[in-house]
């Protein structure tokens, strides 16, 4: 079995982005030469997230709005975590509702994925540089 390692690196702009990073995983695939496995993907901030949809500006939108109903950036003196210097707590509950990961199969060297899907890397506490892993086990 044959394994693979890299990390993807990304400057946000905003403080709350979703970033398609279907493209870049892909390269990792092909640059780890498997052509059968998985392939894991994962945020490695906590507030950021790492989930599969839709490329879908209209739905991008409704993510944004329905995180935000469910854990809104302000006030910030809502949340505990953020009595001290931070002022991310929002982030961190944004980031468990979206997720850490995901793992795709491998098939034919390909991200065996359904019709649609993308990987999207979505940052909730943005405006510096953030990384994904990618690893990938497989022959």
């Amino acid at each position: 079995m044959k394994t693979y390692r890299k990390e993807l690196w990304f400057n946000t702009t905003k403080r709350r982005e979703l970033i398609n990073i279907t493209p870049d995983v892909q390269q990792c695939l092909n640059e780890s030469g498997i052509k059968e496995g998985l392939l894991l993907c994962n945020s490695m901030h906590i507030t950021s997230s790492v989930f599969i949809n839709d490329d879908e500006s209209g739905l991008h939108n409704d993510f944004e709005k329905w995180l935000e109903k469910l854990a809104p950036e302000k006030p910030y003196s809502q949340y505990r975590h953020n009595d001290g210097a931070e002022d991310n707590a929002d982030g961190h509950l944004k980031r468990t509702i979206m997720g850490r990961e995901v793992v795709v199969a491998v098939t034919n060297g390909s991200l065996d994925f359904g019709p649609w899907e993308q990987i999207f890397y979505g940052e909730f506490d943005g405006m510096r540089r953030k990384r994904v892993l990618v690893k990938i086990i497989g022959e």
